[in-house]
């Protein structure tokens, strides 16, 4: 089931893929994972968000079996170690892996589109968080399907269908959390447009998660454009504390710096009337 904090988790990102726009290859051995996890969890990330494929635009897609024997070795190790991880997967056969193996929770981008199997998979383990993503096409061809005028009107009905299809195949209320999918099939304005209006988003009545690190809408902030993707961080952070104090309900922020989103929730946290 899916409780919510008194602050937003910090959803410490694990790619554990050769290709992710952000950090491809860096963590893809298993020990390197689960020790970038690890460093995750004592920067402050309360899940660890364990990924196998990428599914940046133009990204080619990973079977099932190829995704588990990237990720499955670093699953039990971060679960026996006794932390809580989420699994990003597009795939009912990785995501019942995943729960056997005691994830916490199945991040799933399509929101069921993917693989119509999936949600099936969520409603036997009653237990686990069904974090439902919105986006468009595949990542061969969202970005040709970015096209909107109402963007968050659109991607609220859109992910209203979502839920309706995971609820009709046994999933609870309680399971569900839900994320806009900046970046899956929106552009730049389209990613703001939703960030101002996520207050309608949150009138789905689910708790929501946000994805916006490091992400390309956010690259003209960047503090340092020679680090690549990372040198988004700063903005990342920005906009993390901006959007917990905006959205009091937020449930959680997914992050690849997650020391600075921590201080900048802390920060945020401080400025509250309520403190």
């Amino acid at each position: 089931m899916v409780a919510r904090p008194p602050r937003p988790h910090l959803m410490g990102i694990v790619n554990v893929t050769p290709d992710s726009f952000s950090d491809g290859g860096e963590h893809a051995e298993t020990q390197a994972a689960v020790r970038h996890g690890v460093d995750l969890a004592r920067a402050g990330a309360t899940v660890l968000d364990v990924g196998g494929e990428s599914t940046r635009p133009g990204s080619t897609r990973v079977d099932p079996n190829t995704e588990w024997e990237r990720i499955g070795e670093v699953v039990a190790s971060l679960v026996g170690a006794g932390f809580t991880v989420s699994v990003d997967t597009l795939h009912a056969q990785t995501a019942e892996r995943a729960l056997a193996a005691g994830a916490a929770h199945i991040n799933d981008v399509s929101g069921g589109l993917y693989d119509p199997n999936l949600p099936a998979v969520l409603a036997r383990y009653p237990e686990a968080g069904y974090l439902i993503g919105h986006w468009r096409g595949t990542p061969e061809t969202m970005n040709q399907l970015a096209t909107y005028e109402d963007p968050v009107a659109e991607v609220c009905a859109e992910l209203s269908e979502r839920i309706e299809a995971a609820r009709s195949a046994g999933v609870s209320a309680a399971q569900i959390v839900v994320d806009p999918g900046l970046g899956f099939a929106k552009d730049r304005d389209h990613n703001w447009a939703i960030l101002a209006g996520l207050d309608r988003v949150a009138r789905l009545g689910y708790p929501v998660m946000l994805g916006a690190s490091r992400k390309r809408f956010l690259a003209p902030y960047a503090l340092d454009h020679s680090a690549g993707a990372a040198g988004r961080d700063l903005a990342t952070a920005v906009l993390s504390g901006l959007a917990a104090q905006r959205y009091p309900g937020l449930w959680a922020l997914r992050v690849h710096d997650v020391a600075s989103s921590r201080i900048a929730l802390e920060l945020a946290e401080k400025m509250s009337p309520d403190v």
